[in-house]
């Protein structure tokens, strides 16, 4: 597949449903100038309890849809397909891909390595430096998040916790309170103890519980945790891929434009997802996949 690549063309962002936005909203804040495309495949949502095969599938029919619209470079805002599919969209797609994973892994060894150099260490503390990864299922499964931080540096080991109930609160905005800092910490306790410790959110519903995130580990821990966003951090990503001419950049006078498409109940998407944008979505499309 190949996209007609120019500077005005714009970035394609795709995710299983809403968790993406947070990632969309990173880059409207990083890059004002920059158009997007967003889509969500929320007919076929969660991806994260899915096999890898029908992953790769649905993956191939979301980069088919934004490659046909033009875009310039594709953003998989989506830890599960990052995880499983993106080697793949990479070798069949004639354009820039970047996922969540790398992005967050490379994320979460600078703030431990930031944490370290401003704490220090036991001396006789022979137990290895720690993150902790919380995401879907599948994303746990597939061991991506080890294999990133790996390739960056052997100091950290990696553990990692299915925290498949953060989703749906994130969706029913849940965000604060007692609810979500008690799922919170069931996820978390088993992953973290006192020492340098450091969990990446491995969802990109997961930056917006944040706060409580930073607040159950600081509290578990006896100590600040840093907390990675992973939105920002594939914002970080992209921002190097354009100082690179990886990605062609648009002119700081672009009048940049927002577009969405759901394959499912877009009035429910609009409702939900002002939340995770931070902004009027504007209109939202619904599309069908399988004719598109």
């Amino acid at each position: 597949m190949t996209a007609r690549v120019g500077d005005h063309a714009p970035l394609g962002v795709f995710d299983s449903g809403l968790g993406g936005l947070t990632v969309v909203r990173a880059l409207r804040n990083a890059f004002p100038n920059e158009s997007l495309i967003y889509l969500g495949d929320t007919a076929r949502v969660p991806y994260g309890t899915r096999s890898p095969e029908t992953i790769v599938r649905y993956a191939r029919a979301c980069a088919r849809v934004l490659v046909e619209r033009g875009v310039k470079a594709l953003v998989v805002a989506c830890n599960t397909v990052s995880a499983i599919a993106l080697d793949l969209l990479r070798a069949e797609l004639d354009l820039p891909v970047l996922g969540v994973v790398e992005p967050g892994a490379l994320s979460a060894v600078r703030a431990l390595e930031r944490w370290v150099a401003r704490a220090g260490r036991v001396p006789d503390d022979s137990r290895p430096l720690r993150i902790g990864v919380l995401g879907t299922a599948s994303t746990i499964a597939s061991g991506a998040y080890p294999r990133a931080v790996a390739r960056l540096s052997t100091r950290y080991e990696v553990v990692g916790q299915a925290a498949p109930l953060l989703v749906p609160l994130v969706e029913e905005g849940w965000t604060d309170g007692e609810v979500p800092r008690l799922v919170v910490r069931r996820y978390v306790e088993p992953r973290i103890d006192p020492g340098p410790r450091g969990p990446v959110p491995g969802c990109t519903h997961y930056p917006l519980l944040e706060s409580v995130i930073t607040e159950v580990a600081a509290d578990l821990a006896g100590t600040p945790v840093p907390v990675v966003d992973s939105a920002v951090a594939t914002a970080e990503a992209v921002g190097e891929a354009l100082r690179e001419a990886r990605i062609p950049g648009a002119p700081l006078t672009t009048d940049a434009r927002l577009e969405i498409f759901v394959t499912d109940r877009p009035q429910s998407f609009t409702g939900v997802a002002q939340r995770f944008l931070g902004a009027d979505l504007g209109s939202v499309e619904q599309i069908d996949l399988v004719s598109s």
